[in-house]
Formats: C-alpha cells, structure tokens, sequence
C-alpha cells in the first residue's frame, strides 16, 4: 500500500493548502484585469488568461477582483474597509463581554463577603 507523502501541499481534506501571494502580484493581477475591462476587451477568459500568464490560481484572482470591485463601489457587497471595522468591534466585543463576566464575578464574591457575619 503507498502511503501518502507527508511532504505535499494539499491538507487532510485533499484540497491543496491555499498559497500566499504576495501583495504587489496581487495588486497587478488585478490592475491588469480591470485595465482589461476598462479598454473593452471581452470579460470571458481575461481573469483565466491573466492569472496562467503570472502563474496565479484563476479563482483566487476572479475573488480578488470580485472584492476590488466591491471596494470601488462597482460591485455590491461588504468592503474591505468595512470587514476590517468589524472584526476590530468583535473583538472589541469579546473582550468587554470577557470583562463584564469578571467583575459580574468580583461582584458576586464582594457580596457574598458583606453578607457573612463579621468575626469580631
């Protein structure tokens, strides 16, 4: 039996493991899409051509442009701006829940405190 290679890229659920691009072949992945778009070449294909001519996977690059499109307002959906925002007041949230359950439980423990008879 052929034991599977350890040292392969794809994880347990046989989907390759998803690569980090860097930021400045990203940002000219999708500057050369929506220059494409902008001089009126035909929409089907451009992302699949461009992303095999820079060797980028042609769905992470149709996800890119997707979400730069909704950044620009030319697309609906939630911004990047905006989905930053909300992870920061998440775990904004988290922490004060966090914190409101600490001096829920000082509280409870002072009271109890108060409550017993002093040993004088």
């Amino acid at each position: 039996m052929a034991d599977k290679d350890s040292s392969s890229s794809s994880s347990s659920t046989g989907r390759p493991s998803p690569r980090q691009y860097p930021p400045e072949l990203k940002q000219r992945a999708i500057r050369m899409v929506l220059d494409s778009y902008d001089r009126g070449e035909e929409r089907f294909g451009t992302i699949t051509r461009i992303a095999n001519e820079l060797g980028i996977g042609p769905e992470s690059l149709r996800k890119w442009v997707r979400q730069a499109e909704v950044d620009r307002g030319q697309r609906a959906g939630t911004t990047t701006e905006d989905v930053q925002r909300l992870k920061e007041l998440e775990r904004e949230n988290r922490e004060l829940r966090r914190a409101n359950e600490i001096l829920k439980s000082a509280s409870a423990f002072f009271a109890a405190e108060l409550d017993r008879p002093s040993k004088r």
